[in-house]
């Protein structure tokens, strides 16, 4: 039987996160430290703490880009089915998307279409569910970067990761919720798409070429998106 509780793989995530924090030899963005910690913690902790079986969660990374305005840092799937997404942010941050200015106010403001996104500075999680909050920002007790080790969860963290890897998708129960639900969702690949144009991806670039000679000469890259 695992020994783990919530406090012991807190206490270890924290101590990890505040060894990256503290390393003279670090050069990288603060988030991307919390990175392979947050990997343990879910992995290796929180998914066994909730009976799931140990491979039937996996965290798929983005690549870093710094251009980047839409992707979140993971997607995660459970039971091989894509079910959230997880954005970090840098320690001291915090977790509500609704106070970020710029940079990270203007990803909120596209991010904030998905169904099931969970963010995190490394202290503090939130769930977010179409852009409105679903329970309440939980912060974890202690200090991490002066005292990972010494790091406390409150119980409802637990909760609050269950609810994220348990959700399934909802089908809209009326016309009005399907045209909103299709309306965020369409502005979500729009402006990846828009993205992908404007960094010359190839596979985007020969298709707006084709559908300009095939349809409509004259339309350019933001029209193409919003095509």
């Amino acid at each position: 039987m695992s020994s783990k509780t919530l406090d012991s793989i807190i206490s270890s995530f924290g101590q990890s996160v505040s060894k990256k924090l503290a390393s003279p030899a670090i050069s990288g963005a603060p988030e991307d430290q919390l990175r392979a910690p947050l990997e343990s913690l879910i992995l290796d902790g929180i998914v066994e703490l909730l009976g799931f079986s140990k491979h039937a969660v996996v965290m798929i990374g983005e690549t870093s880009l710094a251009e980047s305005f839409t992707r979140p840092d993971y997607a995660v799937t459970c039971g091989k089915a894509l079910t959230g997404f997880i954005e970090i942010k840098a320690p001291g941050k915090g977790a509500d998307p609704r106070r970020f200015q710029g940079h990270d106010k203007e990803q909120w403001s596209r991010l904030k279409s998905l169904p099931n996104l969970l963010y995190t500075d490394g202290m503090s999680f939130s769930l977010w569910r179409d852009g409105e909050l679903h329970g309440t920002i939980l912060r974890l007790e202690g200090d991490l970067e002066k005292d990972g080790k010494a790091m406390k969860a409150p119980g409802e963290l637990l909760g609050l990761f269950s609810n994220f890897l348990t959700w399934t998708p909802q089908a809209p129960k009326s016309p009005r919720r399907l045209a909103e639900v299709s309306a965020r969702l369409c502005r979500l690949l729009r402006d990846e798409v828009s993205e992908q144009l404007d960094r010359g991806t190839l596979a985007l670039t020969g298709l707006a070429d084709d559908w300009r000679k095939l349809l409509f000469p004259q339309a350019d890259n933001a029209q193409f998106a919003d095509g």
